[in-house]
């Protein structure tokens, strides 16, 4: 007679509870981490069972594993098990690879740099590897995102990954993420911009940046598609960061001036720069997929993050001694 496997399994699962009573396994107990490494054989694994007290007969473990078919498909990784678990319950954890997994958060606003720090940090592996992977405009193709790189398509969420991931597959998980915010609404809104993918998301990254105080997202997106409709230069702060590689806690004159003819330098660039220049979120996403409807076409930041919006170029001016008067004064 021949029987499926579901039916052998059913069988074994009924045998072995009955098998475990009569043997005398140990009462329920907490739970016990484990490691399988690469390449484990049925018998490495049931020793390895065995030696953290959750088998107690490794080779009739082993048998078991064999007589279900569930042998040649035992994955490896680090797991968490009852010690009250059931060998089938254990065979299907390993089968299945349920892994214990680690949390990876990736705040919004951060850029690949940060992004590879952390995902390195969680790999194991160096920085400078991963932030080369970030900035490989081939793995953004492959991974189907507009690029120039993987900059800006990152998304920002916590993220939970076994161990051993390896790195690029981080990063993919992080990319689908971002694809995944896309619903058709979305896209059809993006649509009606008439802008592309790429366009949206580099604004989008320059208002998470510019934003300190989450209600204002909508209004800085807003000022932002206020002046490149009026083909105004954007003249925002961020992309000067961006092209000089490093954050500086105020922008100075010379500062603009030491990187005039970097493309990402939008005080001397018109329109919006080649690509995004961090990850934004979804809520600065959808901010500049839907701006607020007002009449600014500037804004300053106030010492406390918050900005003041104005209209024409001497209000600016005005709001920007006030602050200068107030920091002073501080």
């Amino acid at each position: 007679m021949s029987w499926s496997r579901a039916a052998r399994t059913a069988v074994l699962a009924a045998g072995l509870a009955l098998a475990g009573a009569a043997c005398g396994e140990p009462p329920p107990r907490d739970e016990v981490e484990v490691v399988v490494p690469d390449g484990a054989s049925t018998r490495d694994i049931a020793r390895i069972l065995s030696e953290a007290g959750l088998v107690r007969f490794p080779r009739l473990f082993a048998w078991a594993a064999r007589l279900s078919g569930q042998d040649s498909v035992l994955k490896s990784g680090r797991y968490r098990l009852a010690e009250d678990a059931s060998w089938f319950e254990m065979l299907e954890a390993l089968e299945r690879g349920v892994v214990v997994t680690v949390p990876l958060t990736i705040p919004e606003g951060f850029g690949t740099r940060d992004i590879a720090a952390r995902v390195a940090a969680f790999a194991g592996v160096p920085a400078d590897s991963v932030l080369a992977l970030t900035r490989a405009p081939e793995l953004a193709r492959e991974l189907g995102v507009p690029g120039p790189t993987l900059e800006g398509y990152l998304f920002p969420d916590t993220y939970r990954f076994a161990e051993s991931l390896a790195p690029r597959t981080i990063l993919a998980a992080m990319v689908e993420r971002y694809r995944s915010f896309w619903t058709e609404e979305r896209r059809a809104r993006l649509d009606s911009l008439e802008i592309s993918e790429r366009e949206l998301v580099t604004l989008a990254s320059i208002v998470e940046a510019e934003a300190r105080v989450p209600g204002e997202r909508p209004v800085i997106a807003g000022v932002y598609w206020n002046r490149l409709r009026r083909g105004m230069l954007l003249q925002a702060d961020p992309t000067v960061q961006f092209a000089l590689g490093e954050r500086k806690e105020r922008l100075l004159y010379r500062d603009i001036d030491s990187v005039a003819d970097h493309p990402y330098n939008t005080y001397t660039q018109p329109g919006l720069p080649p690509g995004p220049i961090a990850s934004p979120g979804a809520a600065a996403l959808v901010a500049t997929l839907e701006p607020a409807d007002v009449p600014f076409l500037f804004f300053v930041a106030r010492p406390d993050g918050s900005h003041v919006f104005t209209t024409t170029a001497r209000e600016h001016v005005n709001a920007k001694n006030r602050i200068r008067a107030e920091r002073n004064q501080r």
